[in-house]
């Protein structure tokens, strides 16, 4: 259905890459959002005055002169639905109503945020016993509450949670947050941030609905969360780009972290792109945590317009190294992150050639804030435990990629969400390249993993070796497991694979074809399963 809102609502130079001659052409686009939002400090425990503060101390701090622009209402501002349904804002809580807010919020120069829920009850009336909760969800209510909050009130954010939709209702979320959207589009005028809230990465489908998505529970104050918040993200740089991210959930920088877990919490979510929402009480931050938060050239990473995700090139000794492209795409500038999750100091010794950088390359320590030396050879340091160094690494030349992991790659049905009884996961194996790949591969047309970037200099033949894992026997399945490979729309079949899964990783190598730039490559098995994969390498013919 065509839907003219649709450009006025969601788009700000969302084109992502298109093809031109082989290479592409990246159209900027629009960078995570920046803000503070309410609810790991104060959870519905909010009210006027409380909010109005936070927004002059956004100002008052200086943080709204490094990017920081929203000021996000989460839940507790509710009242209750009259006879007529309407939605009224907490009397005593919020007695001057909620445009009121807004209006104070913008005349300060900052955006305005505010909170939902897609069922019924929100997330406060079930985990908090908050009473007003009860009812005042988005369910049957959609055009109505998005004209309220829009075109009434004058917001330009929402966050809509899933507790009453999904923990009491069991609605289906993709029918459920396509049914929002679709009424906030034809009630917008405007251009509206939108977040999915649904604790997990949602599915493919959310791409084209939100600018961003949570992909995990609710972080909290500790180390252990950070830990486990960085891990769901690790493998899912492919499922972001093109103006939409995905989210690790709102700071806790200021809220009692070690420095060393504040600069991984903080370098991590920067070079990740995800939003960064502060959670702590702005009036009474310490001063290093604020001088984090308004690090420019780690906000540099995060804001960086062509909205990339850093992704995994090495996993060693516990440690690992996450790499993306910034300010060009293929140039010879480079963000990389080594991080050191273990309780033990991480020692990085990383190839140049595994960041496709080649010469004499500079080095500056973003977190710091000062140049390292020149390499030509390696980069080493020691990171110390839950620690990370954040770089800006800038080298002579740019090479040709030579592996792409099977953790890299777009996975069309990807399901977090554990919908299916046997979907599409990431699945650590030890002597994997990089201790990771991918199961449940195939078994459906729609079930594959592809590779959206394989770049080649000058086209023409290549070697292709594809390393995998063959299938364990399981009782009363045939193995008839085989990989489709296909480039550019060509499809290599290939069927004769090892079975015997005590032997490790395989390999099967054949011949394809590739073309000047940009190459698409797509593995699956259309009727039968695929076993797991490992990762590819591509060697030019000579």
């Amino acid at each position: 259905m065509k839907n003219t809102n649709l450009k006025k609502c969601f788009t700000a130079s969302l084109l992502g890459i298109i093809a031109l001659g082989g290479y592409a052409q990246v159209n900027y686009v629009e960078p995570p959002i920046m803000g503070w939002s309410s609810w790991n400090t104060y959870r519905v425990n909010i009210n006027e005055e409380l909010i109005k503060k936070q927004a002059d101390a956004m100002i008052s701090q200086g943080l709204d002169k490094v990017g920081y622009h929203f000021i996000n209402i989460d839940d507790g501002f509710f009242g209750f639905r009259d006879e007529k349904g309407i939605l009224h804002t907490h009397p005593q809580r919020f007695p001057n109503g909620m445009k009121g807010i807004a209006d104070y919020i913008h005349s300060l120069g900052l955006k305005a945020g505010i909170y939902s829920e897609a069922g019924a009850n929100t997330c406060g009336s079930l985990w908090d016993g908050d009473k007003n909760g009860v009812g005042v969800g988005l369910y049957g209510f959609e055009h109505q509450d998005a004209n309220l909050f829009f075109n009434e009130w004058g917001f330009d954010f929402i966050k809509i949670d899933y507790c009453g939709a999904g923990q009491q209702l069991d609605l289906e979320e993709q029918e459920r947050y396509t049914e929002i959207v679709n009424a906030i589009r034809e009630v917008c005028p405007r251009n509206i941030s939108l977040n999915i809230c649904r604790w997990a990465y949602p599915g493919t489908w959310v791409s084209s609905l939100a600018h961003s998505w949570r992909i995990s529970g609710d972080i909290n104050p500790s180390w252990e969360s950070v830990k486990y918040i960085i891990d769901k993200n690790l493998y899912l740089s492919a499922f972001a780009g093109n103006g939409h991210y995905n989210d690790m959930d709102m700071l806790e920088i200021g809220r009692g972290l070690k420095p060393e877990e504040e600069e991984t919490h903080f370098g991590m979510w920067c070079i990740m792109s995800s939003p960064l929402l502060i959670g702590c009480d702005l009036t009474a931050i310490p001063a290093s945590s604020l001088q984090l938060l308004k690090n420019k050239e780690l906000i540099a990473l995060n804001q960086d317009l062509l909205g990339l995700q850093a992704y995994v090139v090495q996993h060693e000794h516990g440690g690992y190294v996450l790499v993306k492209d910034i300010e060009e795409k293929r140039g010879t500038i480079r963000a990389v992150a080594l991080y050191n999750p273990t309780e033990e100091t991480c020692s990085f010794r990383v190839p140049l050639s595994v960041l496709e950088l080649e010469g004499t390359t500079r080095i500056r320590d973003l977190v710091k804030q000062k140049d390292e030396r020149s390499v030509t050879d390696f980069i080493q340091f020691d990171v110390l435990p839950h620690g990370t160094k954040i770089l800006r690494v800038e080298g002579e030349r740019r090479m040709e990629p030579t592996r792409y992991e099977a953790e890299q790659a777009y996975l069309n049905q990807f399901d977090d969400l554990a919908k299916r009884k046997r979907g599409i996961a990431f699945m650590p194996f030890e002597t994997a390249s990089g201790g990771m790949t991918i199961t449940n591969l195939g078994g459906h047309k729609d079930n594959y993993a592809q590779w959206n970037e394989v770049f080649s200099e000058q086209g023409g033949p290549y070697q292709m070796t594809v390393q995998y894992i063959p299938a364990e026997k399981k009782e009363r399945e045939i193995s008839d497991r085989r990989l489709e490979v296909t480039v550019n729309g060509n499809m290599t079949v290939v069927d004769k694979l090892e079975t015997d899964r005590s032997k490790g990783v395989a390999q099967t190598t054949f011949t394809v074809n590739l073309q000047k730039g940009y190459n698409v490559i797509r593995i699956g098995s259309r009727f039968s399963w695929s076993p797991d994969l490992d990762c590819f390498t591509l060697t030019p013919v000579k």
